[in-house]
């Protein structure tokens, strides 16, 4: 066989196994996988060298191909679309920024305009992903969660923020979580997965109103009706104050003028991000930090009981700012 005849044949069988994926089958990711790994690694090694930071790529990356193999338009072309999820998670790595996530024209991925919402509602495979994430303990679950499904708090050090605890704890909790992860997946691959695009369409549906309640001086009403009333916010792992707390500082940036306008959220059975864009009044443009997402523990009911806020974009420094 030439080598021509060769690749052709490679191609086909990532075609047949890609689809496979895209399908639902558990087994085929892992194949997909097992067969690009040599490539995978050799752009992380490429990029960061050997050590734990690779190590922490292809896990990243291993988790993003299976969040994302709805996405592949060119079945065939799967193999240079992992090497792009390893790239960009290596080049976000080394930036200590947001993770960029993997488009590529020549493969024909989705067009930039799709946000995470689409993604979500794309992929057949999150149903699965979070039913396994809900099998994590909450200090393991919160970690994936920021890292994969959000796209406002996905470095180490704006999850060290988040939870409160050091960037070292945050990797290792990430490496436990991904290890677990990968054994309630096994467990839970014949399972009865939940709705999880019907749960975000609900809680962007939420977000929405709480806002608007917000605007119309009801935000105390709305957090009676449908929140926990033991509810907590919470920085890091301390709790500052309940619903009285929250109504006040709600209320007081809405007579400032402030408004928020959401950006994406993500919801399953335990927890739910809604990030946010801040709008200030033109007469205090630095009244607050220019974005904020909510991060929500949900009780059995669906109701929140506890609230970490984060504000992902701090305020530019007053120097900066003309002087008038």
């Amino acid at each position: 066989m030439t080598s021509r005849e060769t690749a052709e044949a490679a191609r086909i069988e990532d075609a047949v196994l890609t689809r496979a994926a895209q399908a639902g089958e558990v087994g085929a990711l892992g194949l997909l996988l097992e067969r690009h790994r040599a490539g995978m690694r050799a752009v992380a090694l490429s990029l960061l060298g050997p050590g734990p930071d690779t190590e922490d790529v292809m896990q990243d990356a291993a988790l993003t191909a299976l969040r994302r193999i709805g996405d592949v338009r060119d079945p065939g072309a799967v193999g240079p679309w992992l090497r792009m999820i390893v790239r960009n998670a290596a080049r976000s790595l080394l930036r200590d920024a947001v993770p960029v996530r993997p488009v590529d024209e020549a493969l024909h991925l989705p067009a930039t305009q799709a946000g995470p919402e689409q993604w979500l509602e794309q992929s057949t495979l999150r149903d699965w992903v979070w039913e396994a994430l809900e099998e994590l303990s909450p200090a393991l679950r919160l970690p994936l969660v920021l890292r994969h499904f959000t796209t406002s708090v996905t470095s180490y050090e704006r999850i060290a923020g988040v939870c409160g605890i050091p960037v070292g704890t945050v990797r290792s909790r990430l490496s436990q979580g991904r290890a677990k992860l990968a054994a309630a997946l096994a467990g839970t691959a014949d399972a009865t997965h939940g709705d999880t695009a019907r749960r975000t369409r609900d809680s962007r549906t939420q977000a929405r109103e709480t806002l608007a309640a917000a605007e119309s001086g009801h935000f105390g009403a709305l957090l009676t009706e449908r929140w926990s009333p033991e509810v907590a916010l919470l920085r890091g792992g301390d709790r500052v104050g309940g619903g009285d707390l929250l109504v006040r500082a709600m209320d007081g940036d809405i007579a400032a003028g402030v408004r928020q306008r959401l950006v994406h959220a993500v919801a399953g059975r335990s927890v739910a991000v809604w990030e946010m864009d801040i709008v200030n009044p033109a007469d205090d443009p630095g009244h607050c930090p220019p974005a904020v997402a909510w991060l929500m523990t949900l009780d059995g009911a669906g109701r929140v009981h506890r609230l970490r806020l984060f504000h992902p974009r701090p305020l530019q420094a007053l120097e900066r700012l003309p002087v008038l």
